[in-house]
């Protein structure tokens, strides 16, 4: 018996040396090439660089991972024993392996052997942090093994609590949210602080298989994981019985994508992300965490995102109906109407099939199987398109606009304001909707402060989705007569005043040999004598402008454009005074900007301030030094004042002066239909030839706004198409709306400027009782005591071919 004991100890032994022997046989096999754990302690994960309105309000994320880094400190408690309890609720005992779960999974594993059953495990956070940072994906016992060791290793270089910070902000947790901060924004739209106990245990159900418990696609077993969480909890005395019981009974609420917001901003976001590339790189944008303060107001956004796609569908209109976007077969439109990729161009549009067309309506099918109406008196509008702009007769029935197969873009049937009836159902209880047309014309609104640049709001162009490119920053178009201000304000620098008289008659100027007679006209094709400069600009007329431009020198007129930031290099010929040179909308919108400011220089700017992740601001708009802002404690009369180091680019009464000029443009000239805003307003009208570019460029006294219209490839938009007609109409609809709650705030006169009572258009001193009397802004010393001469432009080989006796001299 005692040998047998004596065997027995001296197998023991030798098992216990071969079963060490092994297991450092294993470790040296698996351990030798692993990473090293130590590179963890200083690892900073990439973090999602988040762009925020200038009301704080979130307008778009950058990251390849989307993911907030958040420390082990300021994650709430609750959401650290859900985690646990969910996870791993024995790790702050544990030193990497939970022994009695990894032998729980070996026992199932064996038992599933030949099932072809997925192996299960039992992972520590410790061995999830090994595996998400150090090693692959792969389910084999070899990587295991590895992720046993590293679990080791980790345990012995990391604090607890700094492993538990990598798992939280690494994990994979669904929607593209990697990290607990970036899955609360992503599923309920909240903060850590702001979850409630339902809220943190769906998320902590997530980590083992997200797209198992979508919210909405698997509801059923994502409230099972939830509840399940939640009984993980109680039983960890995390939770008492009753608030278990109370959050086990709750639905699961998760918020939208953002579908809902009232503007989207995209041509705002991708212009300023290009400018956070062009500041720090692709890998600062996409992994650096940066917080971005941007100057965009979600207000007038969504007013000029509105106002600039109801201009365009506006005018789309009046030019006809162009067809159908694509055809489907008939007996298998559905299959086909999914296969199409067209973007409807608004959020309340749809694209539909026709499937059916009647007398009275056309029945009309959608990609989720839903079937709707269209009556007739909703298609009315649809005469053809015609060349030119043109359209023709207007159609009798709904078979003279689709047929069957077409595929169209319908939206709903705007309430009419005077009648209670609902349109959109018909008697049949079938829902019924208004044709509509992606417009072809494209556009831009930009909206800025004109006392510091800021861009308020942004729009390059009627659908983000169907085109990238911004027709507000990125197009250069001819502005035309919206030019014609900055030369009337380098006149007005250089000896002119608002009642100086020009001849507008006949000019015609010898281009060279081979190269015939320049000709220019007025859009009317009409002459008018003598007229004010004020009238010049009110009447937008083209041969006022050229003479006074020929008077006082291109080059002083090209030098004026490069001030302002409209055009460098501006070719010194005639024709670029009528507004040939090319610009974009924002360049010239901040020039306007300059003028309504006092001639102050501003630059334009999407973003206010960047704050790296960390929280210490790394850029500003404003870079004016202020010690004093940085005080902590504040009292009444100790606000500091900040110096104003905007450079003067001309004289704050010149700008005056041309401001008044354009509000007379809103008052009596082509710009007219903006008068109807009832507040002060001034802006100019720009056509180009053959009305291939329309412009509206303005402002109240705290808000600049430029509009433009034409196509992507430079065409005609009508022959009766003007800025009047087409950009005016969306500018006025803007500012109605910007400013509808905003008091009725004058134009700042600076000091030196002299109002006089003049006569609309002859410019001299009023009589007492005169009607056509306006106040008129001169320059100390310049003010019109009696007849003047007219600038004829003869005097410098421009022949006037004028029937008026006036203008057959020079000066008179």
């Amino acid at each position: 018996m005692m040998r047998l004991l004596k065997y027995g100890a001296i197998a023991l032994v030798i098992m216990l040396v071969v079963g060490v022997i092994g297991v450092f046989a294993v470790l040296y096999r698996f351990g030798a090439a692993l990473p090293d754990v130590s590179q963890l302690r200083d690892y900073e994960p990439p973090v999602t660089t988040r762009v925020y309105a200038a009301d704080g309000r979130l307008l778009t994320e950058f990251a390849r991972e989307r993911r907030l880094f958040v420390p082990i400190e300021a994650v709430p408690q609750p959401v650290i024993n859900a985690f646990l309890a969910a996870e791993d609720k024995n790790f702050y005992d544990h030193s990497g392996l939970d022994f009695i779960g990894i032998a729980r999974a070996a026992i199932t594993n064996l038992q599933n052997l030949g099932s072809n059953r997925r192996l299960v495990g039992a992972s520590t956070i410790t061995q999830q942090v090994a595996k998400n940072f150090l090693l692959s994906n792969e389910v084999s016992y070899e990587r295991k093994i590895k992720e046993a060791i590293l679990a080791f290793r980790i345990e012995q270089a990391l604090e607890k609590n700094r492993i538990l910070e990598l798992y939280l902000n690494e994990i994979y947790l669904g929607r593209g949210a990697y990290g607990v901060a970036s899955a609360a924004l992503s599923y309920f739209d909240k903060s850590l602080p702001d979850l409630t106990l339902e809220e943190i245990a769906y998320l902590a159900a997530l980590p083992k298989a997200p797209n198992n418990y979508h919210p909405t696609l698997r509801t059923e077993a994502a409230i099972d994981r939830r509840n399940w969480v939640l009984g993980r909890m109680h039983e960890d005395g995390h939770i008492d019985r009753d608030t278990h019981d109370e959050t086990r009974a709750k639905d699961l609420l998760v918020a939208g994508d953002g579908g809902g917001r009232e503007f989207s901003a995209d041509f705002f976001n991708e212009e300023v992300r290009r400018e956070l590339v062009d500041l720090y790189g692709f890998d600062a944008l996409y992994e650096g965490g940066l917080a971005v303060r941007s100057t965009l107001d979600p207000r007038l956004q969504a007013i000029a995102e509105k106002a600039m796609r109801d201009g365009l569908v506006s005018y789309d209109r009046r030019h006809g109906w162009r067809g159908a976007l694509a055809q489907v077969d008939p007996e298998n439109w559905l299959e086909e109407l999914r296969a199409q990729t067209i973007s409807p161009g608004r959020r309340d549009w749809r694209i539909a099939a026709v499937l059916d067309v009647a007398n009275d309506h056309v029945s009309i099918g959608f990609k989720d199987e839903t079937i709707g109406r269209i009556p007739f008196s909703e298609m009315r509008w649809a005469r053809p398109w015609l060349e030119g702009q043109t359209v023709g007769a207007r159609p009798n029935k709904p078979s003279d606009v689709v047929s069957r197969g077409d595929v169209i873009v319908v939206g709903p049937i705007e309430a009419d304001a005077d009648s209670d009836e609902d349109k959109s159902i018909d008697a049949d209880g079938v829902a019924q909707y208004t044709l509509r047309q992606i417009p072809k014309a494209e556009g831009a609104l930009v909206a800025l402060d004109p006392h510091t640049g800021r861009v308020l709001a942004l729009v390059g162009g009627f659908d983000y989705a169907n085109s990238q490119f911004n027709r507000a920053t990125q197009a250069k178009r001819q502005p035309g007569s919206a030019f014609k201000p900055f030369v009337y304000a380098t006149a007005l620098d250089n000896g002119f005043t608002p009642s100086d008289l020009i001849l507008d008659a006949p000019f015609v100027i010898d281009q060279g040999p081979g190269l015939p007679k320049w000709k220019p006209a007025n859009y009317s094709r009409k002459f008018y004598g003598p007229s004010t400069l004020r009238l010049g600009v009110e009447k937008s007329r083209n041969l006022m402008t050229v003479r006074l431009a020929q008077n006082v020198g291109m080059d002083k007129v090209a030098d004026y454009a490069e001030r302002f930031g409209i055009i460098n290099d501006l070719p010194q010929t005639l024709a670029m005074s009528l507004g040939a040179g090319e610009t974009t909308l924002l360049d010239i919108t901040t020039a306007y900007a300059m003028l309504v400011n006092g001639g102050k220089r501003v630059q334009p700017s999407l973003i206010d301030r960047i704050q790296d992740k960390r929280g210490k601001t790394v850029w500003k708009h404003d870079t004016r030094p202020c010690d004093a802002c940085k005080k902590s404690i504040w009292s009444l009369g100790d606000v500091p004042e900040l110096q104003d180091l905007r450079e003067q680019v001309i004289a704050a009464g010149t700008a005056y002066q041309v401001v008044s000029f354009l509000e007379g443009v809103v008052q009596r000239g082509t710009g007219v239909r903006v008068r109807a805003v009832g507040k002060p307003l001034g802006g100019k009208t720009g056509t180009t030839n053959d009305s291939f570019d329309t412009w509206f460029v303005g402002f109240a006294p705290d808000l600049a706004v430029g509009v433009f219209v034409g196509f992507d490839n430079p065409s005609s938009l009508g022959s009766r198409e003007t800025g009047s007609s087409v950009s005016a109409p969306i500018f006025r609809d803007f500012m109605a709306e910007a400013l509808a709650d905003q008091p009725a705030i004058p134009f700042r006169i600076p000091s030196g400027i002299r109002l006089v009572r003049v006569n609309a258009k002859t410019g001299m001193p009023a009589r007492p009782g005169e009607r056509n009397a306006i106040l008129e802004a001169f320059q100390p010393g310049t003010e019109p005591t009696s007849r003047r001469a007219v600038l004829d432009g003869s005097q410098s080989g421009v022949r006037s071919d004028a029937a008026d006796p006036v203008g057959t001299g020079g000066l008179y």
